[in-house]
């Protein structure tokens, strides 16, 4: 069975307050649409159409990708308006509707619904609320089968007291849905052409409608206004949290955790309150994170420690290593096993070597640090002229004197000392000192200072 997706985001969202489309607003660092196009894509379909209309410019700049496509739909004129739109870019058995402002939705869900498929038979995905206030109501007869979908604003009393309610989903055999658009009519409350009345016309010409239901209802929680998107990130932080307590991580408060991206975890990691990660983030065994870090794209191998209020981005610290508190590390940046970052230091493009120590105040670009190699306190790589960056090499066992300025290019054999306070300009051969300061004066008889009394 081939398939076409069919993703509806051409709805302004006007209850947002915004002048970012509504499917544009995040969640868990994704744009909402952005969420839906990531299951969609795990359906590994034929195409991905999104139907946009109210700043299609900025979605299509946002979301641009060589396998999805876009259709414009110029008045928005209804749901069976929008997939219309779609219809001529069509190709495969089945098409598959979702909405881009309901971004939880699951892929195994999906994958019942699409089971239930057939030429005689059309699958619809609905929910069952306790106050399923907005949604269209699912009517069935006496048997239980489906009848139709009445929108709430056309619902009788009795409709309205039905607790099942119509998420939108529906998965439906292309040609059949062909026909069914074609006969749509907008005599309703809302003047729109609805795509729910695919459903009455579907038991007309004699196609069951088999339903599926989500395990969680807040798969299908669309976003409307800031509200509903604070809950849905809540709710989506909630579900991450189970995911990485089952992985065997301890959260030392799981209400206080952000994911936005990607993370993968080892066993008998510890991650302590407020701690974000972006991008693609990888944990091994036994890491310990301490609170209110930021890790973005990094990997942290097994036993490594970050310590509180940490930033890392682009980083891979080694086996056993640590950083912090209050450390840096950028893009390019590369903790050897056993190698120590401290209170204060930034790195980007530096590699330290096995236990290299880098314990304050320091900030170390675009170099290359040997095995057991020591930073002393205020050390700087001078890595950029202006125009240019140049790298500083230091071998194994050097030791750099506190506040010492490493003018790059500039190399340190293995076992070089630097004294403290000098500004290196060449090389330092192996075991050598590098001193480079000014001769210290003492003035006999000099006075400090003193404060003029007040007049």
């Amino acid at each position: 069975m081939s398939l076409d997706i069919v993703v509806l985001a051409a709805g302004q969202g006007t209850r947002m307050r915004s002048a970012l489309p509504k499917v544009l607003h995040p969640v868990a660092g994704r744009s909402m649409l952005g969420h839906v196009i990531h299951s969609a894509r795990a359906l590994s379909p034929v195409g991905i159409h999104v139907v946009v209309g109210h700043g299609a410019d900025k979605v299509r700049e946002q979301l641009q990708a060589p396998d999805l496509g876009f259709v414009t739909q110029a008045e928005q004129l209804g749901t069976g308006h929008a997939v219309a739109q779609a219809l001529p870019v069509l190709a495969a058995d089945t098409v598959l509707i979702l909405y881009g402002d309901v971004p939880l939705i699951q892929v195994d869900t999906l994958q019942r619904l699409l089971t239930r498929v057939s030429d005689t038979q059309i699958a619809l995905l609905t929910v069952t609320l306790d106050d399923p206030t907005g949604y269209g109501r699912i009517v069935r007869d006496d048997q239980g089968k489906v009848t139709a979908i009445v929108e709430q604003k056309d619902a009788s009393v009795a409709q309205q007291a039905i607790r099942e309610g119509n998420t939108g989903i529906l998965a439906v055999p292309r040609v059949r849905l062909a026909q069914w658009l074609s006969r749509l009519s907008n005599n309703n409350a809302q003047g729109e052409y609805y795509l729910t009345d695919v459903i009455a016309m579907a038991v007309a010409d004699g196609l069951v409608v088999a339903t599926e239901q989500p395990f969680d209802a807040m798969e299908v929680q669309g976003a409307n206004d800031r509200r509903q998107l604070a809950e849905l990130e809540r709710h989506f932080q909630h579900r991450e949290a189970l995911r990485l307590m089952a992985a065997g991580v301890t959260l030392r408060d799981p209400a206080r955790l952000d994911v936005r991206g990607s993370v993968t975890a080892g066993r008998d990691v510890l991650i302590d309150v407020n701690v974000i990660f972006e991008g693609e983030v990888v944990i091994e065994d036994d890491v310990h994170i301490g609170p209110h870090c930021v890790i973005k794209d990094s990997t942290l191998r097994k036993g490594a420690v970050i310590k509180a209020y940490s930033h890392l981005e682009g980083a891979v610290v080694g086996e056993g290593a640590d950083a912090g508190p209050f450390a840096r590390l950028r893009p390019g940046t590369e903790l050897g096993p056993r190698a120590h970052v401290g209170n204060f230091v930034e790195l980007k493009n530096a590699h330290l070597g096995e236990g290299a120590k880098a314990g304050h105040l320091s900030y170390l670009g675009d170099a290359r640090i040997g095995a057991r190699t020591n930073i002393g306190a205020g050390t700087i790589t001078c890595n950029y002229d202006g125009a240019n960056k140049h790298q500083t090499v230091m071998g194994n066992d050097v030791f750099i004197g506190s506040n010492s300025a490493l003018v790059a290019p500039v190399a340190l054999g293995d076992g070089a000392t630097t004294a403290a306070g000098s500004t290196i300009t060449q090389d330092v051969p192996a075991g050598e000192l590098g001193v480079a300061r000014g001769r210290q004066r003492n003035v006999q008889g000099w006075s400090r200072p003193v404060k003029k009394p007040k007049a």
